[in-house]
């Protein structure tokens, strides 16, 4: 479950296409029968929180096989879209971030066929980072891709972004947040601590959190209550704190629990970013669980537990 932040929703950046650069056909280049390129659009639309779409590429329709016998002529993988943009990060601040951006490719109409998510790390001050991304396979049925746009970006200090898969902190522990889940309102996310390290790692008690607003400011009048049911029972982070040492490739689980509740002629509060130590006087890690506080002001936290299996 990924609940667009309200603020951080890009304006829609409609791209060339396609059929405004159409005029290849089979046979144009490499003779009858060869593969034509697919057709690439140049776009300049101005960049969203850093990051622009600097081209993109959407095949034509296939090339008419040759008609002479024994021609071949080549192909995308089976049931590759083809369809992909070229993207530039840039960052103008003083300090390195590590960018998230998630790219909707969309019809004509704006309906969404697919997203794709990545994460362009380690952008230094004033430096840039150029990259594709691809669509890849297209749900069979699913209308054309003609339009991609950037959906959302989400930025946080390179030193303290969080990093599921990659080469271990100094610290010795990951901690990430995932995808979430949600039902009738409710919120809840799981904060996963990893041991990734070569010594036991002790916790007792609850992740300490900072909100923060998308400027990395903090944002105030917000509760963070211990326990999920100091805002919803069952929600499986009831249980008080123990002591718990992860061994080396342990993990521990926490979780963030929220309603979005909101009333009429109040202001709602979104939370896009949450700084969390697992421990005082542990590495500071910002997550995005784009939290929409609506109108209730509480968070609730749940204490470190063992992560099943």
């Amino acid at each position: 479950m990924r609940r667009p932040h309200p603020r951080l929703l890009a304006p829609a950046v409609a791209l060339f296409l396609a059929t405004a650069c159409g005029g290849e056909h089979a046979g144009t280049s490499g003779g009858p029968g060869a593969a034509v390129p697919a057709p690439r659009a140049t776009v300049t639309d101005p960049p969203v929180d850093g990051v622009r779409i600097t081209s993109v590429t959407i095949p034509s329709a296939s090339p008419t096989p040759s008609a002479s016998p024994g021609s071949v002529h080549a192909d995308r993988l089976p049931g590759d879209s083809g369809v992909s943009a070229a993207y530039q990060v840039s960052n103008d601040g003083d300090e390195a971030m590590t960018y998230t951006v998630i790219f909707a490719f969309t019809t004509d109409t704006g309906a969404v066929m697919g997203n794709k998510k990545l994460t362009v790390r380690g952008v230094a001050p004033g430096r840039s980072k150029n990259g594709t991304v691809g669509l890849g396979v297209l749900t069979p049925g699913a209308s054309p891709v003609t339009r991609v746009k950037i959906e959302q970006v989400t930025k946080v200090p390179a030193d303290e972004a969080p990093d599921k898969t990659g080469a271990c902190p100094s610290s010795g522990v990951r901690l990430w947040a995932d995808d979430g889940d949600a039902a009738m309102g409710l919120r809840v996310v799981g904060l996963h601590l990893q041991n990734c390290g070569e010594r036991d790692y002790s916790l007792d008690g609850y992740p300490e959190l900072s909100l923060l607003d998308e400027d990395h400011r903090p944002v105030d009048g917000i509760r963070v209550l211990h326990g999920g049911a100091a805002v919803a029972m069952g929600t499986g982070y009831d249980e008080p704190p123990a002591p718990l040492t992860l061994k080396p490739g342990e993990t521990a689980l926490s979780g963030l629990i929220w309603r979005n509740t909101t009333l009429a002629g109040s202001t709602a509060v979104n939370v896009p970013y949450v700084r969390v130590l697992a421990k005082p006087g542990a590495d500071p890690v910002i997550v995005t669980p784009e939290l929409d506080l609506g109108t209730t002001g509480r968070l609730g936290v749940g204490a470190w537990k063992r992560a099943d299996g």
